[in-house]
């Protein structure tokens, strides 16, 4: 296991759990913080539109309110019975003053009674000097009370005036009974109930901390809900720009961002606020996103654990496996794979090592088998060659020697001494085709010199291109000899052998044929069959013994293929098909 070392797998996994929460993890918290978000702005929008329509409501209903109120005393002022008081006082009758007091003091009980916002109702007549009140009756002429009606009447910007108890607000009034000679004959001053109004603001307020404030058109405070903070009332006041396009924002006041909400009536020139903590609407959220990252949290861990395990069990013993077949790769059958566990992969490892052991039989069995019949196949063909062509080449060296041709004679023995020193040099079995075929040409003018007048050699120059080709030794020049050993030596006159070469692509063809006619296309055919189709059993020739040689070097379709020869006689072609690793230069 020496390709993968322990850091090596710790860091796959490291990866492995990078990129597993990068597919998983970040997107579900990204999901989640997505989610968060939108329910914030979605509960955030929610309970903006909900409070604009509370808002809007409780405007609404308090502008129908004093509406109401402002009807009730525009009819009351002008009541007969009202200016008869005024303007007739002592001409009238004790029972017609009694009755007239107590009609108006009913009415005044009966408007204050239908509206939970008016606390009194008085009726200040100067021509009297009384003052009529739906709580007290006819009183003594309130002066101080009817000077501030009259201040407010007057001088007032706005629809409120605050009394200076602090615990009513005056409802101001343009309207106002006056005489011939211009003199006010009364005044009608309602006392709004500064209690139930913040009582009327607390009961809007439907969320914790969420206060409520009624602004007047000059920005000032009118009445509040019981528990808002004045400075923060007055923070968002100096805040407020366009009257009629109030919107959602947000301030910032000791470290604690406030969310406002707020609806303006144009009618009345009033302003409706309402805040609260923007923690009171992520609140409801709190609970989700801390699930959010519990989640995520446990499936960390679960992604972690799973990552474990699968290195553990799946990802550690699939590298031995890969391991192992690294080593068969590199030639090592000795390594077997050793697993502890009746798993899946202890079958695997199992059948493994089982597929070692008949892998190393077939091996010793077959390709050993086969190296070394080729070797001994060798020894045999050189031993075959040897004695017959030594017994001949004697019997030119005698010819030569009667003759006394001592230029010949030296030329022979320096071939033959080179034929030998060739065929008995077992250092390499792979040679050149340059060296191969060199040997050959040997052979031939070895032959020349006992057949020059009846037999004739045409022997093709090698193109460079195939010279460093790497071929099996003696593959050539035995097919030359059987040529001549049982074809040309038979023919008293005319005999012609060819060796010629052709290549294409990474195909080389090299074809070596005579022109004797002994054998007919039956023979030929028979001969092909014993090289193609040869058994243990057969007896080894000399062309089997090439035929294997060269099927076993060189890829399928290799080998020796015979054939008639266009001279007439046979035709042996040598079929190389050179591998990917063999290129022709």
């Amino acid at each position: 296991m020496n390709n993968y070392p322990v850091h090596s797998l710790r860091k796959n996994l490291f990866v492995r759990l990078l990129v597993m929460y990068h597919i998983v993890i970040l997107p579900i918290i990204l999901l989640g913080l997505y989610l968060y978000n939108w329910s914030y702005n979605n509960a955030s929008e929610e309970i903006s539109k909900h409070k604009s329509v509370q808002l809007h409501t409780y405007l609404e209903q308090l502008d129908r309110e004093i509406e109401w109120m402002e009807g009730q005393k525009y009819d009351l002022l002008h009541e007969d019975a009202l200016r008869q008081i005024a303007l007739i006082w002592d001409e009238m009758s004790g029972e017609e003053k009694s009755r007239h007091i107590h009609y108006i003091t009913n009415r005044l009980t009966s408007i204050t009674n239908n509206s939970s916002y008016i606390k009194d109702m008085y009726i200040h007549i100067p021509s009297i000097s009384r003052s009529i009140s739906a709580l007290n009756g006819i009183d003594d002429f309130h002066h101080e009370n009817h000077r501030i009606n009259k201040r407010n009447t007057e001088n007032a910007t706005g629809r409120y005036s605050p009394h200076p108890n602090d615990t009513t607000l005056n409802l101001n009034s343009i309207i106002t009974n006056k005489d011939l000679d211009g003199q006010e004959m009364y005044s009608l001053q309602i006392n709004l109930d500064k209690e139930a109004l913040v009582s009327s603001l607390d009961s809007i307020n439907l969320y914790e901390e969420n206060e409520t404030v009624l602004f007047s058109g000059d920005r000032e405070v009118l009445w509040a809900s019981s528990d808002s903070s004045e400075e923060m009332i007055q923070k968002y006041a100096a805040s407020m720009e366009v009257a009629d396009r109030l919107e959602s924002k947000s301030i910032e006041m000791e470290g604690v961002t406030y969310h406002f909400d707020g609806v303006y009536s144009k009618d009345r020139d009033l302003f409706l606020v309402s805040y609260l903590p923007e923690t009171m609407v992520k609140k409801p959220l709190e609970l989700f996103r801390n699930w959010v990252w519990v989640f995520g949290l446990c499936t960390i861990i679960a992604i972690t654990i799973y990552s474990y395990f699968t290195y553990k069990h799946v990802h550690q013993p699939l590298l031995h496996l890969v391991g192992g077949f690294k080593q068969v790769e590199n030639g090592d059958l000795d390594h077997t794979l050793v697993h502890n566990k009746t798993d899946e992969f202890g079958f695997i490892y199992n059948r493994f090592n089982e597929m070692l052991i008949k892998l190393k039989t077939l091996i010793d069995r077959d390709y050993k088998q086969k190296l070394m019949v080729q070797e001994a196949e060798l020894k045999q063909l050189q031993s075959q060659i040897n004695p017959h062509f030594l017994y001949n080449s004697f019997f030119i060296i005698q010819s030569l020697a009667k003759t006394e041709d001592t230029e010949r004679i030296e030329a022979f023995t320096n071939m033959l001494g080179e034929y030998y020193k060739f065929i008995t040099r077992n250092e390499n079995n792979l040679i050149s085709l340059n060296e191969e075929l060199k040997h050959a040409r040997m052979y031939t003018e070895i032959q020349s010199m006992r057949f020059s007048r009846r037999i004739q050699v045409q022997f093709d120059e090698l193109p460079a291109s195939l010279e460093s080709i790497m071929v099996p030794k003696l593959i050539v020049q035995p097919i030359i000899e059987n040529a001549y050993k049982y074809v040309l030596e038979k023919m008293t006159h005319n005999g012609f052998l060819r060796v010629s070469f052709h290549h294409k692509g990474q195909t080389v063809l090299m074809i070596v044929e005579d022109n004797g006619d002994i054998l007919t296309d039956e023979r030929i055919k028979t001969l092909n069959d014993q090289i193609n189709y040869s058994n243990k059993q057969q007896e080894i020739t000399g062309l089997m013994n090439i035929h294997r040689r060269i099927t076993l070097t060189y890829a399928e379709g290799s080998g020796l293929i015979l054939s008639k020869s266009e001279l007439n006689g046979l035709k042996v072609t040598i079929k190389l098909k050179l591998k990917e690793e063999d290129k022709i230069v």
